[in-house]
């Protein structure tokens, strides 16, 4: 009953053009904010999923290394263990140092050894862009490049004839003597490809064989950096993680991949949190425009209210019915805004209207993502913004008195 009086005066011709031009002002700018609201969330989703989608090539959905040093020793009893954890995929028992490659220039990097489960675990083989995946064995080392150090290198590693030189300082090693220089590993290694992930891995990593580089450190057959796990279902993660972190001890640190890159979610998560509070500004400019559109209607209608308290309605009644046309006038407003911002995120997933400038992207154009909470979300926004709006004047129409003349 409510909303059937707020509809007719939604659509009735009002004695006053500035009622329905401030009324449609108000509506427009709910428009504007819900559609706003919803393209910008979904910038913030697609960008989210596009850096998670880069990530999970390089980082495991489990990873398990030490608590305090560089290395980790294991026994057969905890490997077994591991492997009877339900919910394990499988795993690649990794070795990871810095070190210094050199081609035509010498370039200081991360090296990574990993065993044979490595390509098979992580995205990194769809990553490749030049060559193959090939770390050769512990004799004869393949190296796959990150794009980054290749290029600091001046090697095409699809082509190269001639090794790298790679060096590193064994385990322990400066401590038994006093020239560094003797403390030092040297191996040729030959490129064998190079993948291309984000920045951040092209310039850093180089991924080998682990028995080389085992090898190159002096490390015990039972020593390693971590263990990279791969899981069946990504959303148990955190029940297995305790579950490893309970069976294997303090010791070791047992993370899962939002962990591993923990300061950068947060991040993200923040910012996209910050962007829906100054959008909602939006909106609450849109109230502003509804309390002068519901106040002035509120004065055209007295003889209405006076009628209606004449045939029996109470002030909770009348409150009730201005209360209605205030979130009308939000619903038409943001129905409209969202089926807005779904037309301009479907056409910039299929034409791409808006480029990202430069050409460091892996993509051209903004990436978006529509998420069902998000329109929960604004839709919920716009309804307390509506209600607050509405408040003021449905309470004035309320208090109305009965002046009815003969």
């Amino acid at each position: 009953m409510n909303f059937l009086f707020a509809w007719r005066y939604f659509k009735a011709k009002k004695s006053t053009n500035a009622i329905n031009i401030i009324a449609w002002v108000s509506v427009s700018a709910i428009i504007v904010g819900t559609a706003s609201l919803i393209i910008v969330l979904s910038v913030f989703n697609g960008l989210e999923d596009l850096v998670k989608s880069l990530y999970s090539s390089f980082y495991p959905e489990i990873k398990i290394g030490p608590r305090s040093g560089k290395f980790i020793t294991l026994s057969a009893d905890q490997l077994r263990q591991l492997s009877a954890t339900e919910g394990i995929r499988g795993y690649s028992m990794v070795v990871e140092d810095k070190a210094l490659l050199q081609y035509n220039s010498m370039q200081p990097v991360v090296l990574k050894g990993v065993d044979s489960n490595y390509q098979h675990l992580t995205g990194i083989v769809q990553k490749l862009v030049k060559g193959k995946f090939d770390l050769g064995t512990a004799d004869h080392p393949g190296v796959v490049l990150g794009v980054g150090i290749e290029s600091a290198l001046g090697i095409e590693s699809d082509r190269s004839i001639l090794p790298l030189t790679a060096y590193i300082f064994r385990k322990d090693s400066l401590s038994k003597t006093a020239d560094p220089m003797e403390s030092l590993s040297t191996g040729t290694i030959a490129a064998t490809g190079a993948f291309e992930i984000q920045a951040d891995f092209d310039s850093k990593y180089a991924i080998t064989n682990l028995a080389f580089l085992k090898k190159m450190l002096n490390l015990k057959d039972d020593e390693y950096s971590g263990i990279e796990i791969a899981l069946r279902d990504e959303t148990k993660a955190d029940a297995i993680s305790s579950d490893l972190q309970r069976k294997l001890g303090n010791q070791f640190l047992v993370q899962t991949r939002y962990q591993q890159n923990q300061s950068l979610y947060h991040v993200m998560r923040i910012e996209k949190w910050v962007i829906y509070a100054i959008l909602t500004m939006i909106l609450v400019v849109a109230a502003f425009n509804m309390v002068g559109a519901l106040t002035m209607l509120v004065l055209e209608k007295q003889k209405d209210i006076q009628v209606l308290k004449a045939m029996g309605a109470d002030n909770q009644r009348i409150q009730r019915i201005f209360l209605s046309e205030g979130i009308l006038l939000a619903l038409v407003g943001g129905l409209v805004g969202i089926l807005l911002a779904v037309l301009i995120c479907w056409l910039q997933v299929k034409y791409k209207l808006v480029p990202l400038q430069g050409n460091s992207f892996l993509i051209d154009h903004y990436p978006v993502k529509l998420v069902p909470s998000d329109f929960l979300l604004v839709l919920g926004t716009i309804f307390v913004v509506a209600l607050s709006a509405s408040w003021f004047p449905s309470r004035k129409a309320a208090a109305q008195p009965i002046e009815l003349k003969s």
